[in-house]
């Protein structure tokens, strides 16, 4: 009995876990809804109030929102000042062609994911069985024979940054004087001479320059100790790409990425003037990236790169069975940042109005002089984000705010709606003689349970407050977003969980210490927090609820239209 209870404990009740961070299903987007045409209007009113200040004059920049299925709203604006030097596009659009810089590694790792799962490569093997040039430790102690691709796509490798970039001896003196560091006077001797330390970026980096210049290089970190930002990692992912397909870089990006989904404007080729949004100087609109263009190479536009989030929302535990690609892999610094592959994820529990429920941002951002960018996705609300920038860089961080937080409040506004629509009321056993029944509603928490009776007894009651002795405690709707029958889709899954209310005061040290554990204690082999969705009606709202464990079949009372059509009243066979 005493093992029983404390399986009911750790498997129901999450402890200090506030509002779980999965609330609802994925909600459903109609562009012309008002609440999303408001949201979309409010956003484009602040852009545009915010970059008429003057310090923004020679910004241009392009946002897009999309769904999984389509793209729902985008903002464009070009600059008042003008690059006249360099005639670009003459109205920024949706297919203007901007350098994305680093979110370029998005498209290196998917690469590699590709050549995993066909077999041509293994993320688990270590970079020096593809580039055996590196040998087994470099000069400086970088030990290559213990670095895997997938710690070089996890920012895990632990190697330097750079080799052909970043070196303030290369830095303009009109803007910073090394010596006005206290930096001495050095010679250029033995330095390479490519990319920027060549005049005007002129001259990209080969691979002979690279492995080069790597064979003094010494580790920051030993592997996977500790998550540190490296280019360097890219472009040895992008020579690894090279050498298992048999083709260039570019060549393999087009083919395996671009061509399949639509992408036709973008390219790690320098497109025509005429296409681009050009700044005003300083800009890299044509530095030829060479070795370095797996890490920072590819120039596209917000169209084309609402097509690639849109995959990636689609497909992100589809492409190989050997990771789920959204999931952080280590943590950065602080409590809310992480490092993924090669995603930065942002975790926050300060954007809803409502509630302090955490909502994870999947990014990749990018910046190269003259150009500033970050494409993300937000699983939990189905949405994908783009902003590219051209220009000084600091509107950048008011559009990322203005456009985040207005987003997903609206996102979280229509899927709590979209909750009560489709679940909330009551649900009762036609059989009056087992008195069981069930009422939900639905509000900042997601779907919650707020009456269950069983048999006659009073499961909330009984579990939380005499079970679990909880004072401040509600019992939570956990979707998870599988079917019972998972080929016609049909039979939503779900899964009870108990979590306490969030009380004054910061309470104890360990009270924000939370385990995910969503499975509950068997009866009789089926859990006992499983609840299926049953009998969706054409405008979506459910009709039977089925509560696994005891063997129950509840169907929906409630008065009002419930979205079901006379012909519909069939009944639900389990």
């Amino acid at each position: 009995m005493m093992l029983l209870s404390v399986l009911l404990v750790a498997a129901l009740a999450s402890a200090k876990c506030f509002e779980p961070s999965v609330a609802h299903p994925l909600p459903e987007y109609d562009p012309n809804d008002p609440l999303l045409q408001s949201a979309f209007e409010s956003i484009g009113t602040a852009l545009t109030v915010a970059v008429a200040a003057p310090e923004y004059a020679s910004t241009s920049f392009s946002v897009e929102i999309t769904s999984s299925k389509e793209s729902l709203w985008s903002h464009h604006h070009t600059a008042r000042e003008r690059n006249t030097s360099r005639p670009d596009i003459e109205r920024v659009n949706g297919d203007a062609l901007y350098r994305i810089a680093s979110i370029t590694k998005a498209f290196t790792v998917l690469g590699i994911l590709y050549q995993h799962e066909a077999g041509n490569l293994s993320l688990d093997s270590t970079v020096n069985k593809y580039i055996e040039e590196l040998g087994e430790k470099s000069e400086g102690g970088v030990p290559w024979k213990d670095i895997t691709l997938r710690s070089l796509a996890s920012q895990l490798s632990g190697i330097p940054r750079e080799f052909a970039q970043g070196d303030l001896i290369n830095s303009d003196k009109w803007v910073l004087d090394p010596q006005h560091l206290g930096l001495p006077p050095v010679s250029r001797k033995g330095l390479i001479k490519c990319a920027e330390y060549s005049p005007n970026y002129e001259t990209p980096c080969t691979l002979h320059d690279l492995l080069d210049a790597l064979r003094s290089k010494a580790p920051l970190f030993a592997p996977n100790q500790k998550s540190t930002y490296s280019n360097i990692a890219f472009e040895l992912l992008g020579l690894v790409i090279e050498r298992v397909s048999n083709q260039s870089f570019e060549s393999y990006i087009n083919e395996a990425v671009f061509k399949p989904l639509n992408m036709s404007t973008s390219t790690l080729s320098l497109p025509p003037d005429s296409a681009g949004v050009i700044p005003l100087e300083p800009q890299y609109w044509d530095a030829d990236e060479g070795i370095q263009s797996p890490t920072g190479g590819i120039y596209s536009s917000t169209s084309d790169l609402s097509k690639f989030l849109r995959y990636i929302l689609q497909q992100f535990n589809a492409i190989t069975h050997a990771i789920n690609w959204i999931h952080p892999v280590s943590p950065s610094r602080g409590l809310h940042s992480f490092y993924g592959m090669p995603w930065e994820i942002f975790q926050t529990d300060r954007i809803l109005k409502d509630s302090k429920r955490t909502v994870r941002f999947i990014t990749k951002s990018g910046g190269l002089p003259g150009y500033t960018s970050i494409i993300m996705t937000i699983p939990e609300y189905d949405l994908g984000i783009t902003i590219l920038l051209a220009g000084p860089p600091y509107f950048f961080s008011k559009i990322q705010e203005i456009v985040t937080v207005a987003i997903v409040r609206a996102a979280e506004e229509l899927s709590i709606r979209q909750l009560n629509k489709r679940y909330t009321g009551t649900y009762a056993s036609t059989n009056s003689s087992l008195n069981s029944s069930m009422t939900l509603a639905s509000d900042h928490r997601g779907l919650v349970i707020t009456k269950w009776i069983s048999n006659s007894t009073d499961v909330l009651e009984t579990v939380g407050s005499k079970l679990l002795m909880l004072k401040h405690w509600y019992a939570q709707l956990v979707p998870t977003l599988l079917y019972r029958e998972e080929k016609g889709q049909k039979g939503e899954e779900w899964r009870v969980q108990v979590s306490e209310e969030r009380s004054e005061g910061v309470g104890e040290i360990w009270d924000d210490f939370c385990m995910t554990n969503i499975d509950g204690p068997l009866y009789a082999g089926v859990g006992f927090n499983e609840l299926v969705f049953w009998d969706q009606g054409k405008e979506g709202t459910f009709r039977k609820l089925e509560l696994s464990a005891f063997r129950a079949n509840l169907t929906r009372v409630e008065d009002g239209d419930d979205g079901f059509s006379q012909d519909e009243e069939e009944v639900l066979e389990l």
